[in-house]
């Protein structure tokens, strides 16, 4: 079993933000590959399927972003899962907004996200999806600002126009 941890914030205030693309790029990936987003598990929403016939639990944490590790920590621990077999999907500030990096392992950077998992699980030695957002393009903005701050209309677009390369990078760490 592959576990895909799509991360963001819980709620309608923070539909659309850039710390949400994580949510945004898994709602789209669980629609272009029919997979139902449909049972509140593990501290998370979540959803089961199927690509290639590689079975997939797909979580979308509900402890909002600084606590991702105790929803990704519990699917791990239920279904027996080593580290190499979850894959995180984030936003990421030092990629310019619309690039999309694979990587495996690394730090933090400061990412409260992906803080947690790490803290949680024991390992940075995971899968990630880095989806850049760019830093804020205004010097007086503060970071915690500029990830929650929401895409604009063209921005929205570009995202959709992303996210079939965004479900291949996915589909290509899965087998």
């Amino acid at each position: 079993m592959k576990i895909l941890s799509f991360l963001g914030n819980p709620g309608l205030k923070y539909n659309r933000t850039r710390h949400n693309i994580g949510f945004l790029a898994g709602k789209r990936f669980a629609e272009i590959n029919n997979i139902k987003i449909n049972k509140k598990s593990f501290l998370s929403e979540t959803g089961l399927g199927k690509v290639d016939d590689i079975d997939l639990l797909l979580l979308f944490p509900q402890t909002y972003m600084n606590e991702s590790g105790k929803a990704v920590k519990k699917a791990m621990d239920y279904y027996g899962e080593k580290h190499t077999n979850l894959i995180v999907v984030h936003d990421e500030l030092e990629l310019k907004f619309g690039e999309v990096k694979e990587k495996f392992g690394g730090g933090h950077k400061g990412h409260n996200g992906l803080r947690s998992i790490i803290a949680e699980t024991g390992s940075a030695d995971f899968y990630r999806i880095r989806f850049g957002i760019g830093r804020p393009e205004n010097e007086s903005m503060s970071v915690s600002d500029h990830v929650l701050s929401k895409f604009t209309d063209e921005e929205m677009i570009e995202i959709e126009n992303l996210m079939p390369g965004v479900t291949e990078i996915i589909c290509s760490l899965i087998k």
